[in-house]
């Protein structure tokens, strides 16, 4: 009977995957800008009635006590449609990307001077670095734009917990962002192989991770992931945080931050517990700043 509950499983899954990617088609037919407007579309609309709306709904009144209900209901609402453009863009990454160094203000993806040397540094100094982000806007540009830029990188990656999408996600992924690690138990020795070769290493660092240390984010403990301050204490190596900013009529700007001085203790190693929470308030600044273009769905505080 287990047998064949799995197996009906497997089919149910193909199935599944099979669809997916017939509306992966329909999406890339739709192109770059309709697509993501249907998306965005259907998620302002059918968000609300889920219970991730609910957690959402509390985590924003709970971050932005000073805010009015109706400050909070448009940060929810653009959250929202947010999440809907970018389940949508995934087809048309190629499409979106198209960054031009000689006119860096010119197409859907923008940066500034500053943020364009920072990533040839990266790429010509011949040492490792640890580039954190989150679950802003897009948050599959920051390591698209690292591989654009020459620079080689292994991103961390959550697989979905459908084999057939997590398939096409891949599919869709890897070749456009450096060497992908999905997450697992021999991740952290994949990424420190990837340091030790003088690689760079990128992760998402703005979501729970129950085994890890407590810190503030956003006004409120909440546990975090260590892994990227551990690394930079074990080969003490640069560490930058990456985002991208969602801009109107399907634009987006690109911005790198400078190396970041993290905390040490008295033998001057870094402090892995500082350092995480040095990484979570650049992150909760960059949440203040844009705070619609966040994931709020996710329950970050349990």
């Amino acid at each position: 009977m287990l047998r064949f509950k799995y197996r009906l499983w497997l089919v149910a899954d193909r199935l599944f995957g099979l669809l997916v990617r017939a509306v992966f088609a329909l999406l890339r037919l739709l192109g770059p800008d309709s697509g993501p407007r249907i998306g965005a579309w259907i998620t302002r609309n059918l968000g609300p009635l889920t219970s991730a709306n609910r957690i959402a709904r509390d985590n924003i009144a709970a971050a932005f006590p000073e805010k009015t209900q109706a400050e909070r209901d448009a940060i929810l609402t653009e959250a929202w449609d947010n999440l809907g453009r970018v389940a949508c863009e995934y087809v048309h990454m190629d499409r979106i990307w198209d960054f031009d160094p000689e006119r860096p203000d010119a197409g859907r993806i923008t940066a500034s001077t500053g943020t364009i040397e920072l990533y040839e540094r990266l790429r010509d100094d011949g040492k490792p670095a640890i580039v954190f982000s989150a679950h802003l806007a897009n948050w599959e540009l920051p390591a698209i734009a690292a591989a654009r830029h020459g620079i080689d990188s292994a991103v961390l990656y959550r697989t979905p917990n459908s084999p057939a999408v997590a398939k096409e996600i891949l599919r869709l992924r890897q070749d456009s962002m450096g060497t992908l690690v999905a997450a697992g138990m021999s991740a952290p020795f994949k990424l420190a192989r990837a340091l030790e070769r003088g690689r760079h290493v990128g992760m998402l660092v703005d979501q729970r991770f129950g085994r890890g240390p407590r810190v503030m984010f956003l006004g409120r403990p909440a546990h975090a992931n260590p892994l990227l301050a551990q690394l930079a204490r074990r080969f003490d190596c640069p560490v930058h945080g990456a985002r991208a900013i969602r801009l109107p009529d399907g634009r987006f700007r690109l911005d790198l931050t400078e190396e970041i001085a993290l905390p040490r203790d008295a033998e001057g190693q870094i402090d892995v517990e500082a350092a995480t929470q040095v990484m979570n308030d650049v992150i909760a600044g960059w949440i203040r700043e844009y705070p619609g273009q966040w994931l709020w769905m996710h329950r970050r505080w349990r």
